[in-house]
Order: structure tokens, then C-alpha cells, then sequence
């Protein structure tokens, strides 16, 4: 598996694949045309991909950076900038991938445009939906991950337990038997 999906929605993982965005240079897991076919298929979006191209990937990007302005805005309490509206809303005006039921399971086909359709409505039903009370960014400084906190008690921390969360409570261990010595 190339990409990680730690914030618990598409939409928001999908956000996530630019990483650590205060720092210089911010870790872009979305680098080539591959990388967002394999983001497309490790999210289970579009099992096996679409055969994105560089044309794919540009609008991808577009996407992805209007949709954080939108979810960034609503984190901290303020306006939606305008243009990242309305290219939100014309991706989700396209069609969404389509999914189809079989004898065992179902299944999802779709072009890259369908794809970025379906972020593009899962974007808006976060933004404009009654959880944006639950946007939390990472705890962790470089991390820039933003995710909806549904744990008990809204207290969840980090975006994962697994990378930031182990890393911090790690740091933290070491500050205190550092202390301790000194």
C-alpha cells in the first residue's frame, strides 16, 4: 500500500495527501498520474484505479487544495472562501462514480472525473454538514492532517495512534526521562 488513510473519510484523506504544509517543502503524495491512480484504488473509490493522466492529476490537485481552503475555513471558524466554492461545487456537479451490486458484493467503476465528483460531494457534505464541530487538525506540529473526532469524550489527539500519535507519546517519554536525569 502506497498511501494512508488516517483521518477516517475519503474526502478528508484525500486532503491529507499533501502533508505537513507549514513546513518548506510539504510531503505531496500526489506526484504523478500513478500515484493518484493508486490513491484511487487503495481508498476502494475505484477498486484497480482509472488509468489517471496528467491531465487527471492537475485537476486532482485543484481539487484537493479548493477542498482543504473549505475544510481549513471551517476548522477555524471562518468564511468559506468563494472561488473554492464554486469549484467544489463544479466538480460535484459531474457525475459520481458509479456503483453496481453483484451476486456476492458490490462494486464502484469510474472515469478520474467521476472520482473527483464523488470527493467533491463527500467534501461538501463535511463542510456543510452538522459534524464541522468535529474537525480536529493533528496535535502533532508538522502534521497537518485534519480529521473528524468521533471518539468518546472528543478527545482524540492525533491523526493516527499508529504514525503521529506513537511519535508524540514517544517524544513526550523521552522529555520526561530527560528531565528526570537533569
Amino acid at each position: 500500500m502506497v498511501h494512508e488513510f488516517p483521518c477516517g473519510t475519503r474526502a478528508l484523506d484525500f486532503i491529507g495527501t499533501l502533508r505537513a504544509r507549514r513546513i518548506d517543502e510539504p510531503f505531496d503524495f500526489l506526484t504523478s498520474p500513478e500515484l493518484l491512480d493508486a490513491w484511487f484504488d487503495e481508498s476502494g473509490l475505484v477498486p484497480g484505479g482509472v488509468g489517471a493522466t496528467a491531465a487527471d492529476l492537475a485537476s486532482a490537485i485543484e481539487l484537493r487544495e479548493a477542498a482543504y481552503a473549505l475544510i481549513w475555513s471551517r476548522l477555524h471558524g471562518r468564511p468559506m472562501p468563494q472561488a473554492a466554492i464554486e469549484l467544489v461545487n463544479s466538480y460535484a456537479a459531474k457525475p459520481p462514480v458509479r456503483i453496481q451490486l453483484g451476486s456476492e458484493r458490490w462494486t464502484a467503476a469510474g472515469d478520474a472525473e467521476q472520482a473527483l465528483s464523488q470527493l467533491a460531494r463527500e467534501t461538501i457534505e463535511i463542510a456543510g454538514g452538522d459534524e464541522t464541530h468535529l474537525l480536529r487538525e493533528c496535535g502533532r506540529e508538522v502534521c497537518t492532517q485534519i480529521y473528524l473526532d468521533h471518539s468518546r469524550g472528543r478527545r482524540r489527539e492525533w491523526c493516527s495512534m499508529a504514525s503521529c500519535g506513537s511519535r508524540m507519546k514517544a517524544k513526550a517519554y523521552r522529555e520526561r526521562k530527560k528531565a528526570q536525569a537533569a
